[in-house]
């Protein structure tokens, strides 16, 4: 089994013992105690410091991985070695040793003399006297992916002393991921392997389906003590860290960025709620500067990552700047089967066959599902759509498709012409047009009203200078961030009937998680989780 561990810098003894019982209580196995902040080394205080180290390891909870890791390797600790080898020695011969001394791979082989004491210290197959603690050998770069990575690893595990590996840099791309993965398939001893930053987030979350040593977790979003590692509340409740297995479908959202998106939180609940074997991870994949870029940082990360098999990769959400299909190459990867994504120009979900790849756009059902529990039949119904962007063009063409008589204005008048153009049954009107047409509904797909968008207290859809708006009028909102955005509010003030963003993203939501899973979603559920993380 994979442990889940909680780094803890260590400042005070008291501080210290309460962060591991509050791991302890949150579910981690092991703690690690990084001490290169307290320990200084100075012949004045380290001996008080090594005495109070020794005896806070032996009152820990859980078991104790001791760390005193150098600046070099992203620590805090810059004084003599022949100090920190002789911390190493005080707490291998307390009450209660650490169940691992974690000691750098360059540190441990730059000198014989330290070689031999660090050996003293931790249990292995010539140790003469019984030692519990053993050594973990690690190397760190907190920059990139070092060119040397397989001779410092095969270094690692040459070593007699060496029970445990440990690699960790800062991952480049998702393929960073695939190369560590590997490591951990092939290790010939307990490995830890690691990507740091945001692209490394997959190989923390997925350490047990590949049979890693352990991960680490932070306490709190601020107790961090490398980039990218997740909370142990994330990485149980939100990524059920204990239901990944060797045969755990793999499940995400490609895109650029990806880090705040709720996906995450609601096909993770949704997957728990009717058992399906799956993890759903954010994929960052940055698209550059072209539309080149993006083609080549989308087929790279196709060809060198989802389609590993050992990935069991098994379908993603897509988002910008590859949701435009084929402009940002998404399309050569996978099929149309309904023609849905070549009619809407844009695909917003991959779905793995047994036939291969196929295409989806769960937009559509985003919009006319909730406009059709509102409204009943949208047959005949008129509605203005404002904006001429992809969900402008995802609401005309299911909205044509129900037989609603579809309006389409922007400011860009050449963008709106374009969809009316290829979509049968939709026409563009002007923005006077549009406040005196008499529509059953209006929709705002623009990002006007977005929380951190280019206008967040404007309306795209003038209300109150709309010709005709009774209690029956529906005004949707495709924001949701904020739920009430200043568009829905004012309807509201109107007494007018309003679907929030929320609606909309939780439909698409379901629709992607049938075509994935197979039974039907929970939505209730996926509109009360992101509900209550907005706040509403």
């Amino acid at each position: 089994m994979t442990m889940l561990c909680v780094p803890i810098a260590v400042r005070t003894p008291e501080q210290t013992l309460a962060d591991a019982a509050e791991a302890k209580a949150l579910g981690a196995d092991i703690v690690e105690f990084r001490v290169d902040e307290f320990f200084n080394g100075e012949s004045a205080s380290s001996e008080s410091e090594a005495t109070a180290i020794v005896r806070t390891i032996a009152d820990a909870p859980l078991p104790v991985i001791l760390t005193c890791r150098i600046a070099d390797e992203g620590g805090a600790y810059d004084g003599p070695e022949d100090a920190r080898v002789s911390l190493f020695e005080r707490v291998a011969t307390g009450g209660s040793p650490p169940a691992y001394l974690d000691v750098e791979l360059a540190a441990y082989t730059r000198s014989a003399n330290f070689r031999q004491k660090v050996n003293l210290c931790v249990s292995h197959a010539k140790q003469v006297r019984d030692v519990p603690t053993r050594l973990i050998l690690s190397s760190h770069d907190f920059q990139t992916r070092p060119a040397d990575l397989s001779r410092r690893i095969m270094a690692m595990y040459a070593e007699p002393a060496c029970a445990v590996a440990k690699i960790a840099f800062r991952a480049r791309s998702l393929r960073d991921n695939v190369e560590l993965f590997e490591l951990l398939r092939g290790a010939p001893k307990p490995t830890i392997a690691l990507g740091m930053g945001e692209f490394g987030l997959m190989s923390r979350v997925l350490a047990p389906k590949f049979g890693g040593l352990l991960t680490f977790a932070s306490l709190r979003r601020d107790a961090a003590t490398a980039p990218g590692q997740a909370t142990i509340r994330e990485m149980l409740d939100l990524y059920r860290f204990r239901s990944i297995q060797a045969n755990t479908k793999v499940y995400g959202v490609l895109g650029w960025p990806v880090a705040h998106s709720m996906s995450p939180l609601v096909h993770n609940a949704g997957f728990e709620a009717v058992g399906h074997d799956g993890v759903y991870l954010p994929m960052p994949v940055a698209g550059g500067e072209s539309e080149d870029d993006a083609r080549a940082s989308f087929k790279a990360t196709v060809e060198g990552v989802l389609r590993w098999a050992a990935l069991d990769f098994a379908g993603a959400s897509v988002t910008i700047p590859f949701k435009s299909c084929p402009r940002a190459g998404v399309g050569p990867f996978a099929r149309d089967n309904d023609g849905l994504v070549a009619a809407a120009g844009a695909a917003n979900t991959i779905v793995v066959a047994a036939d291969g790849w196929r295409l989806a756009n769960t937009d559509l059902a985003g919009i006319v599902g909730p406009l059709r529990e509102s409204l009943g039949e949208l047959a005949g119904q008129t509605v203005v759509i404002w904006g001429a962007g992809g969900a402008a063009r995802a609401a005309a063409l299911g909205l044509s498709r129900e037989g609603a008589d579809v309006r389409i204005t922007n400011r860009t008048v050449s963008r709106s012409e374009a969809i009316a153009a290829s979509i049968s049954g939709v026409r563009t009107i002007t923005s006077e047009d549009a406040r005196t047409c008499r529509a059953r509904a209006h929709i705002n797909t623009t990002p006007i009203g977005m929380h951190g968008g280019p206008a967040p207290e404007a309306m795209a859809v003038p209300i109150d200078e709309l010709a005709h708006v009774s209690a029956e009028t529906v005004f949707f909102d495709t924001v949701y961030n904020p739920i009430e955005t200043p568009m829905l509010k004012a309807a509201r003030a109107r007494g007018c009937r309003t679907i929030d963003g929320v609606r909309m993203f939780g439909a698409q939501a379901a629709a992607q998680f049938e075509l994935w899973t197979g039974k039907p979603a929970p939505k209730q559920l996926f509109d009360r989780l992101v509900r209550e993380t907005l706040g509403g």
